[in-house]
């Protein structure tokens, strides 16, 4: 019996990527790549970058959490809609919304192959969990 496409994104977005970010990498397909849309531009990242990607927030973050809000699945694609925040390893105390996501994955030989994502820094006003909030950014 296969996992379905939706429990795999589920399992990649669960994953504790500062303490233990190879079950993420398990969960990548050798022909990964994520085309990812940012304030920062377009970036185009294959296994090699997005594995160091996991090396850096390991190396900044004293803990990453990610909250998601919205999951849905359509055959092998599944949109992903969550939140990141993070407690630095200067300020462990305090933790900080930095970015909202939105990601459509698709789903080859049960790991993550395609990925269109697109990211928002957090601004002063939020609307996790479906309100409107004032966020310290």
């Amino acid at each position: 019996m296969s996992t379905s496409a939706k429990n795999i994104v589920k399992k990649f977005y669960q994953t504790d990527f500062v303490t233990d970010a190879k079950t993420g990498v398990s969960l990548l397909h050798d022909d990964i790549v994520l085309i990812w849309n940012s304030t920062e531009g377009l970036t185009i990242m294959h296994q090699k970058e997005i594995m160091e990607t996991f090396e850096e927030v390991s190396r900044t973050y004293e803990e990453l959490r990610i909250e998601v809000s919205h999951i849905l699945e359509d055959e092998n694609f599944v949109t992903i809609r969550y939140k990141y925040y993070i407690k630095t390893i200067e300020n462990p105390e305090e933790e900080l919304g930095i970015a909202h996501f939105i990601a459509i994955w698709e789903i080859k030989d049960g790991k993550l192959y395609r990925g269109h994502q697109i990211s928002q820094p957090v601004m002063s006003i939020d609307d996790s969990n479906g309100t409107y909030n004032k966020v310290k950014v």
